[in-house]
C-alpha cells in the first residue's frame, strides 16, 4: 500500500498537518493505534537512531514494511544516525517503503550524496535541524528539499520543554523557504503540548510531530478538532 502520487503536493494548506510520530503509539497494540488514528492522520513519523548521533535507539526498516503493508498513509522516515551508516540507512528505509526521507543538516559531509541517494529511490527529501544548529546553514539546500524540520528539543530526548529560540527559528526558516519560491513543508518536531502548538503555528509552523499530545488525549476526535481549529 502507498499512497497516491502527488500526495505531498496536496498536503493540506489551510490548516496544521497532522504528523503522528510512531514512538508515541501503544507498540503492544500497534495495529490498534495506527487504526485509531488513520481518520486524523496526514503523514506517519518514524523517528530513527542508532544509538550515537542521538541516544535513543530505535526503529528498525522492519517496522516501515509492516507499516506500509497496513498503511497508505505517507511515511515519514526522520534518520539520526551517524555518517558511518547514513547511506545505507537511507537505501533501506527506501526499500521498506518510506514515502519521505528527512536527515540532518549536521551530516554535512553526506548531505550532497544523502540527497542525490534519496533522490535515486524516488523517495520525497527533508532536512532536520538540531535546536542548536544556526538555521542559516540549511539555506544551500532548500532547493533540494520538500520538508525542513526545526527541533525545539535537544535530539531524541523526550519529556524536555521547548526551547525558548523555538519560534524565532520557526520565522527565521520560514522567511528562507518564502525566498526559494517553493512549497517546503516546515515542520516543528519536540515539545509539541496544548501550550506550544499554538505558538509554534504562530510562529509559521505548517506541520507539528504529534507525539503523546495526540496519543495520550482522551478524545483524540476533540483533540484533533482543537489543533484544526488553529488554522
Amino acid at each position: 500500500m502507498r499512497p497516491d502520487a502527488g500526495w505531498m503536493e496536496r498536503l493540506p494548506k489551510d490548516r496544521l498537518i497532522a504528523e503522528f510520530s510512531v514512538w508515541s503509539a501503544d507498540l503492544l497494540r500497534l495495529a490498534d493505534d495506527m487504526a485509531r488514528i488513520r481518520p486524523h492522520a496526514d503523514i506517519l513519523h518514524v523517528d530513527v537512531a542508532d544509538g550515537v548521533f542521538a541516544p535513543a535507539f530505535l526503529f528498525f526498516p522492519d517496522l516501515v514494511a509492516g507499516l506500509r503493508k497496513t498503511s497508505d498513509l505517507p511515511i515519514h522516515v526522520h534518520l539520526m544516525v551517524d555518517d558511518a551508516v547514513l547511506l545505507s540507512q537511507i537505501d533501506q528505509f527506501a526499500e521498506a517503503g518510506a514515502d519521505l526521507i528527512s536527515i540532518h543538516l549536521e551530516n554535512v559531509a553526506l548531505a550532497g550524496e544523502a540527497l542525490d541517494r534519496i533522490a535515486g529511490h524516488g523517495v520525497k527529501a527533508g532536512m532536520v535541524l538540531r535546536v542548536e544548529t544556526p538555521v542559516a546553514g540549511v539555506a544551500e539546500w532548500l532547493p533540494r528539499l520538500d520538508m525542513l524540520t526545526l527541533l525545539g528539543t535537544a535530539i531524541g530526548v523526550k519529556g524536555q520543554g521547548l526551547n525558548a529560540a523555538a519560534p524565532d527559528r520557526i520565522r527565521e526558516a520560514g522567511a528562507l523557504i518564502a525566498a526559494t519560491g517553493r512549497r517546503i513543508v516546515l515542520a516543528a518536531d519536540g515539545a509539541i503540548r496544548d501550550t506550544t502548538v499554538p505558538v509554534l503555528r504562530a510562529a509559521g509552523a505548517e506541520t507539528v510531530v504529534l507525539g503523546s499530545l495526540a496519543f495520550g488525549a482522551p478524545d483524540l476526535g476533540a483533540r484533533m478538532r482543537w489543533l484544526r481549529d488553529l488554522g
